[in-house]
């Protein structure tokens, strides 16, 4: 059930990319020496396409980390409701609570833009965290489909 949903056209053409990229020496030599199929798979294509592994790891992640439109269409009980979810909710209402101010409400005018800006940085910070340890590859990765001149 997962891999149909993991699997998209335009990251398998991305991975098809890297791969042809790498010189065919390599595997020549590994298919002279002995390796199988899932030697060369695992020794030799699998670390040479990390930077692109690890940029459709980040991509997936971060979709996966803001996907709260189908929580809201399938999810009944507010009690299961992902983060993503609420935070929208408190925003939602947040916006909606600013159109009929008094003087009174316009002093927590202040309040309500620091709502905003925390479900900001709740939302981001996931994100933000994992995205030093990926950078390294990020570069590299991103550029594998590019056009080289």
């Amino acid at each position: 059930l997962i891999l149909p949903g993991a699997v998209s056209v335009y990251n398998s053409i991305i991975c098809k990319t890297a791969i042809e990229g790498m010189p065919d020496s390599l595997m020549e030599s590994a298919y002279i020496d002995g390796a199988n199929d899932l030697v060369i798979l695992f020794r030799i294509v699998a670390p040479l396409i990390k930077p692109t592994l690890a940029v459709l790891l980040l991509y997936y992640g971060v979709g996966h980390w803001n996907s709260w439109f189908n929580a809201s269409i399938f999810l009944q009980d507010r009690s299961l409701y992902p983060l993503q979810l609420i935070l929208r909710d408190i925003l939602i209402q947040n916006d909606s609570s600013q159109m009929n101010r008094s003087d009174l409400e316009n002093n927590m005018a202040i309040y309500k833009d620091l709502i905003k800006y925390c479900t900001t940085v709740i939302a981001t910070l996931p994100i933000l965290c994992i995205y030093p340890f990926v950078q390294k590859y990020f570069v590299k990765g991103v550029m594998i489909g590019s056009v080289k001149g």
